[in-house]
C-alpha cells in the first residue's frame, strides 16, 4: 500500500492524516493545538506539526506529503532565515486602516481588477503595510515576505534559520501555489503573477519572485515565494523531518522513511482550496465551512472581479478559480452563546429546535470579532427583536445558529451575483456535526443541503496534492455522505437577519 499525507495548519490547531495513495481511505490521523490570538510566532506551528506527526504515527511508511495552512498570515523573514516578529493571522483587525488607505490609494475597481479583490484587514497586503507605517524598525529587517504553508514547507525541506536548520536560510527556496498567492492581494489570478507595483506600494520596497537556485541576494527587495502549478512537487522532505525532528536521522539512517527514505512534498494550498480539493468540489457545488471563520465559496471557470469586495476572486489548487465570501464569526458564535446560556452544545442544539423557525423575532448580529463581509472590523454582536414574550433561552439559542448561518447565506446570494453556478451546498466543519445547525441550514439556504462525512478536509485536500505530485495525476476518491437535511426553505429568517443589519428597509 502506498501511503500519502495531508497537513492542515489551520488557527487553532495541526491536523495530519495518512491516507492510502490509490483510494483515499484513512489509514491514521493525529493533531496537536495551537496557542490562540491573532498574531502567533511560526515557530508553534513548526512544534505542533512535529507534534502532530508523532500522533499520527511518523512518516517512515509515507511517500509524499503537502501541506495546507490557514491564508493571509503575514511570515517575515530576515536574511538569516530568523522571523522577524509573530505573524499577524487572517483575523487581526488593526490592518483595517491600511486597507482603507490601500483601497483609496489604488481605487476598488482598479485593485480589483488587478488582484481579484479589495484589500480588507484579513489580507497580506494590508498586514505588510501596517508593519511599514508602524514598525519601521522591523520593517528594514524584511528580506522575504512568505504565509503559514509556505514557511512550513521550506522548512520541511530543511530550510530555516542560520545554525538551526540542515540547509541554512536560502530564501530563494521559498515557494507556494496559485491559491494562496491569491489571498495575499498582491498576485493576480488573471494574469497568474505577483503585482509588484502593488506590493511596493504597501512596503515601500521592491519585490520579486524567489529564483529557486540560489539567486543573489540584494539588500533592498524582498523574495516573495515561488509559485507553483497544480500537481508540482515542491522538492522532498529533508531526512531530518521525518517523524519529529530529533528522531528523523535515524529513520533515514534505516531506510524506513518513505520510498527509499524519499518524500516527495506537493505544492501545499490555502485552507479552502484544500477543501474543495478533498471535497472533490465541482462547478455546481457551493462548499459552507464552519470553522473558526465562516466562508462560503465554490469551484468556478473564469476569474471573478467584485469590486463591492464582497466577493474575493481567489484562486483555487486545481487550475481554475475559487470565488468566496468570508465571514470572521462562525464557530466561535455558538461557544459564546452557549457561555452565556450556561449550556454545552448538545444542549444549546436541543433549545435551538425547540423554537420557531425564525426565532420568535430575536435576532442575533454576530459580529463579535467585528466582520469582514461586510467590512466592519470594528462592529461588534447585538441580540435585536427583543421582548418580553420572545427573551427565552431556546430563542437565544435558535438566533445564534441562525445568525451564524445568514450571515453566510449573504455570502451566498453575492456569489450568485457574480454569475457563478449554484446547484447544491456541502456543509462541512466542526460545528456541522450539531443537529440543529444541520436542520436550520436546510430553512436558511435556498439550495439542497449535503453533510459530507466528519473529516479533515483541509488536510484530506493536501493529500491529493500529495498523491497528485507523486503519480502525475489528481486522484479521484470518493466522499461519503452522513446527512442530507430535507429541504425547508424559511426566507422569513434571512429577511429578519437582513433587517437587523440594516439591509431592508425597516418599513417594509
Amino acid at each position: 500500500m502506498t501511503l500519502v499525507a495531508g497537513v492542515d495548519s489551520s488557527t487553532q490547531s495541526c491536523k495530519v492524516v495518512v491516507l492510502d495513495a490509490d483510494s483515499g481511505a484513512l489509514v491514521r490521523e493525529g493533531r496537536a493545538s495551537h496557542p490562540d490570538g491573532t498574531e502567533i510566532h511560526p515557530d508553534h506551528w513548526w512544534q505542533a506539526l512535529s507534534d502532530a506527526f508523532d500522533d499520527a504515527g511518523g512518516l517512515a511508511d509515507v511517500s509524499a506529503l503537502s501541506v495546507g495552512g490557514q491564508q493571509h498570515g503575514m511570515v517575515l523573514l530576515d536574511r538569516a532565515g530568523h522571523v522577524v516578529r509573530p505573524a499577524l493571522l487572517w483575523n487581526d483587525t488593526r490592518s483595517a486602516g491600511a486597507a482603507a488607505a490601500l483601497t483609496k490609494e489604488v481605487g476598488a475597481e482598479d485593485f480589483v481588477r488587478r488582484t481579484g479583490l479589495v484589500p480588507v484587514a484579513s489580507f497580506t497586503i494590508t498586514k505588510v503595510r501596517w508593519v511599514r507605517d508602524n514598525e519601521p524598525e522591523l520593517a528594514d529587517r524584511v528580506a522575504a515576505v512568505a504565509l503559514p504553508h509556505d514557511w512550513l514547507t521550506w522548512r520541511l525541506r530543511g530550510y530555516g534559520p542560520a545554525g538551526s536548520s540542515p540547509l541554512g536560510p536560502d530564501l530563494e527556496q521559498l515557494t507556494t501555489d496559485r491559491s494562496d498567492a491569491s489571498g495575499t492581494g498582491y498576485w493576480s489570478p488573471s494574469a497568474g503573477d505577483y503585482d509588484l507595483d502593488l506590493f511596493k506600494l504597501a512596503f515601500g520596497r521592491d519585490a520579486r519572485e524567489a529564483a529557486g537556485n540560489g539567486g543573489a541576494a540584494d539588500p533592498g527587495t524582498a523574495v516573495l515565494p515561488r509559485v507553483l502549478g497544480p500537481g508540482d512537487t515542491a522538492g522532498e522532505v529533508h531526512p531530518a523531518c521525518f517523524g519529529s525532528p530529533a528522531e528523523g536521522a535515524g529513520a533515514a539512517e534505516s531506510g524506513t522513511a518513505g520510498a527509499g527514505s524519499r518524500i516527495l512534498l506537493g505544492a501545499g494550498a490555502g485552507d479552502n482550496a484544500a477543501a474543495a480539493l478533498g471535497l472533490g468540489a465541482e462547478p455546481g457545488d457551493v462548499v459552507v465551512s464552519l470553522g473558526t471563520s465562516g466562508t462560503v465559496f465554490s469551484v468556478a471557470s473564469r476569474a471573478i472581479a467584485d469590486s463591492s469586495g464582497t466577493v474575493a476572486g481567489f484562486a483555487d489548487a486545481s487550475g481554475e478559480y475559487l470565488p468566496i465570501a468570508v465571514t470572521l464569526n462562525a464557530a466561535r458564535v455558538l461557544s459564546s452563546v452557549a457561555g452565556i446560556l450556561g449550556v454545552g452544545f448538545d444542549e444549546l442544539s436541543r433549545l435551538a429546535l425547540e423554537a420557531e423557525p425564525g426565532a420568535g423575532g430575536v435576532v442575533l448580529v454576530p459580529y463579535f470579532e467585528g466582520e469582514r463581509t461586510p467590512n466592519l472590523p470594528h462592529a461588534k454582536a447585538s441580540f435585536q427583536g427583543l421582548s418580553i414574550a420572545s427573551s427565552t433561552r431556546s430563542n437565544f439559542a435558535r438566533a445564534a445558529i441562525e445568525g451564524m448561518l445568514c450571515g453566510l447565506s449573504a455570502g451566498l446570494d453575492a456569489l450568485r451575483a457574480q454569475g457563478g453556478p449554484a446547484t447544491r451546498l456541502l456543509l462541512i466543519g466542526g460545528a456541522v456535526q450539531n443537529p440543529a445547525v444541520q436542520a436550520i441550514a436546510a430553512q436558511v439556504f435556498d439550495l439542497p443541503v449535503v453533510v459530507p462525512s466528519p473529516g479533515e478536509y483541509v488536510a484530506r485536500g493536501a493529500a491529493v496534492q500529495a498523491a497528485w505530485a507523486l503519480v502525475g495525476d489528481r486522484p479521484e476518491w470518493a466522499v461519503a455522505v452522513d446527512a442530507a437535511p430535507a429541504p425547508d426553505f424559511q426566507p422569513h429568517i434571512n429577511e429578519n437577519y437582513l433587517r437587523a443589519c440594516g439591509h431592508i428597509d425597516p418599513g417594509r
